[in-house]
């Protein structure tokens, strides 16, 4: 793979990754400047994870039939279009709209950069690169996550559109022909999915998505609400998770290429239990720091190597794999939002307990995971 393509890649998914943790930390600002419920706002999440999970299971099997390039111009053209119509948007409606339109088009990025890391690089190298692919969408997040706390909501959301629409020029030019040989479009999921090693992968990449996301996507809500911390305090945190993130897909990819994908799997869900119930304490904001980082590390170290784990899977399978991986992820996710609001509404201690307990059972059976690959 040539570094140009690779770093096109890195700065497709910069794009589609710097408001996207940041969400989180922005429904306060946006519920107060729209003079609405903070649980009505976070609705912004799962409007855009929902569409993005349904629309990632085409882009797998669609490259197979069409130039990846071409389909990556139109997403990203239009994904550029949605963030800035959120920028400007004047009520809620047109910015529910708008992310939902995001969701839609920013789906193809990460399939697109999974296919090509697992046909151009050897199986020993894959960790890494995957590692470095989505550590770039974490320096974005944190970037994100930073600014969130100190420029207008709005500034969020025109970045990316800005920065997406520099880019897309840039891909016109540089960005080379994916299409290797002619083929129709087909969706092989029923194929996929007779294989007993994507069925188990993909049913923990669902639940552990759906308990991520219950608990990542409200931790703003908790600090302002529960711990009445300001805005900048509560992105600060959350900026913390994309911080060790950064480390955490870089490292853990590593790690997975040198002691296993499965052992870099576990070691990141003993991370997210420890944080988790860490939560249920009253703790001073410096112990919540340590929390966030750990909380980071181990989401990013089960995530690379799960990631990781699908390069490995058998080649016929990796178009579909590579769309099942965003797709199980964001609507699953999208669905963890929904589960975790209703919870945490009643009560965040008995949220942090439920979804704890969840972690804990998904550490004992992950060993099935394994695609007896690379353990």
């Amino acid at each position: 793979m040539k570094k140009v393509t690779f770093s096109i890649l890195c700065l497709e998914g910069a794009v589609l990754s710097f408001n996207v943790a940041a969400s989180a930390a922005l429904i306060p600002s946006i519920a107060s400047n729209f003079a609405l419920s903070q649980f009505v706002v976070g609705k912004i999440i799962w409007l855009y994870m929902v569409p993005y999970g349904l629309a990632a299971f085409f882009y797998g099997p669609l490259v197979r039939a069409f130039d990846a390039r071409k389909v990556e111009l139109f997403c990203i053209f239009l994904f550029s279009l949605a963030n800035l119509l959120a920028g400007v948007s004047q009520n809620i409606s047109t910015l529910f709209v708008a992310r939902f339109m995001m969701g839609l088009f920013g789906a193809s990025v990460i399939p697109l950069g999974l296919i090509l890391i697992a046909r151009n690089l050897d199986e020993a190298k894959r960790g890494r690169y995957i590692g470095l692919f989505f550590g770039s969408t974490f320096v974005a997040s944190l970037l994100g996550l930073f600014l969130s706390g100190i420029i207008n909501w709005r500034l969020m959301f025109i970045i990316p559109a800005a920065s997406g629409f520099i880019l897309w020029v840039f891909m016109y030019i540089c960005l080379p022909s994916f299409k290797e040989k002619a083929e129709n479009f087909r969706l092989g999921y029923l194929e996929a999915f007779r294989n007993k090693k994507v069925i188990k992968i993909f049913s923990y990449i669902f639940f552990i998505s759906l308990t991520y996301h219950a608990v990542q996507q409200w931790l703003g809500v908790f600090f302002s609400t529960q711990l009445n911390l300001e805005q900048f305090a509560i992105s600060m945190l959350i900026t913390l998770t994309s911080l060790s993130g950064i480390f955490g897909e870089i490292w853990g990819g590593r790690l997975a290429d040198s002691i296993g994908r499965l052992k870099v799997v576990n070691l990141g869900i003993a991370f997210m239990v420890l944080s988790v119930f860490s939560l249920l304490v009253k703790l001073p904001l410096s112990a919540l720091v340590l929390v966030m980082v750990i909380w980071g590390l181990g989401w990013t170290f089960n995530h690379v190597g799960l990631s990781t784990m699908l390069t490995d899977l058998p080649e016929e399978l990796l178009n579909e794999a590579a769309s099942l991986n965003s797709g199980v992820r964001f609507i699953s996710g999208g669905i963890g939002v929904c589960l975790g609001g209703l919870i945490m509404q009643k009560s965040f201690v008995l949220g942090f307990l439920v979804f704890g307990l969840g972690l804990l059972i998904l550490l004992y059976v992950s060993r099935l995971v394994s695609n007896n690959t690379r353990s």
